[in-house]
């Protein structure tokens, strides 16, 4: 039996607030595998994974989570105790990459720049920062920029009831600019491109509606900003130790000539109007090849 004809489930879904944008990620992951000739199968992820993976006995695993729970080292663990290779990153470079403090801690070390943060306290259910002006309030283990609160300041902060139940808040200055990204495949980066959208910033709609926003790669800007942020995005990787790929985004203050590194994503959307496939694409490599050279290279840690 070939590799291709063994079972290949594709996780999606789950119960996180990403949910829905991680079901659109595995039904295009779904299309390619089997356009490519892989026996793949969707599996709707609850709390009794472990019982279906034990009944479907898969062969392999592309995991099209997103957020907590499939991008935090949960699912990989689960995985590797298991024994059954899965794509994308493994326990340690998902748990690191997925809460922004401890990925700050891990790579600044190596010259990348990110946002400062900003000690804050909670007094009758107000955020309160240690310092004036501008801020972004944000949870510290969470993606597609769910919850994510740009402030002109302390007074116009939401209630911490704002967000859900045992959230835990990070604050930051806000920083002006333009928005950056960088896909990272196989240890090499794609390209960069500029988002750009009507809104104050790259929100959940802004990423996952049609039209929501404009993608141009290459982004037309400096080549040493541009060279910059390919740089950054390969240290990244290469330091977390993530696999398949990753992406890392950026805002470039172009009026103060800083690039900042907000964050990196290890399970990077698969959906219709996702920045990997379009940076795949426009680098020769197809959807399907794409999803493809990830199952191929799925592996436990």
């Amino acid at each position: 039996m070939t590799l291709r004809n063994t079972l290949t489930l594709i996780l999606n879904g789950g119960w996180t607030a990403e949910a829905e944008v991680s079901r659109n990620s595995g039904k295009a992951c779904l299309k390619a595998a089997r356009e490519e000739g892989w026996n793949a199968e969707l599996l709707e992820v609850d709390r009794s994974l472990p019982e279906h993976l034990i009944a479907l006995k898969p062969a392999r695993v592309f995991n099209a989570l997103h957020g907590q729970m499939g991008e935090d080292g949960n699912i990989q663990g689960l995985l590797n105790l298991m024994d059954i290779p899965y794509t994308h990153s493994g326990l340690l470079a998902s748990s690191i990459a997925m809460d922004k403090p401890a990925t700050k801690h891990a790579l600044g070390h190596l010259g990348i720049v990110f946002p400062d943060d900003i000690d804050f306290r909670i007094e009758d259910d107000r955020i309160i920062p240690d310092s004036g002006g501008a801020v972004v309030v944000k949870p510290r283990n969470d993606g597609s920029s769910i919850g994510v609160v740009i402030a002109r300041g302390a007074d116009h902060i939401p209630a911490v009831t704002f967000w859900p139940d045992d959230t835990a808040l990070m604050v930051e200055p806000y920083i002006p600019g333009r928005e950056l990204t960088v896909a990272v495949l196989e240890g090499e980066p794609l390209t960069v491109t500029e988002i750009t959208q009507d809104r104050a910033f790259y929100d959940y709609e802004a990423k996952y509606s049609s039209g929501g926003s404009s993608h141009q790669l290459p982004a037309d800007i400096p080549a040493d900003i541009f060279d910059c942020c390919m740089e950054w995005a390969h240290l990244a990787h290469q330091h977390l130790g993530c696999r398949g790929v990753s992406r890392s985004d950026f805002r470039w203050d172009h009026e103060a000539g800083q690039v900042y590194m907000l964050e990196i994503n290890t399970q990077p959307g698969m959906t219709a109007t996702s920045l990997v496939p379009e940076q795949a694409a426009y680098c020769g490599i197809p959807m399907n090849e794409l999803v493809t050279r990830l199952l191929e290279a799925a592996q436990c840690d």
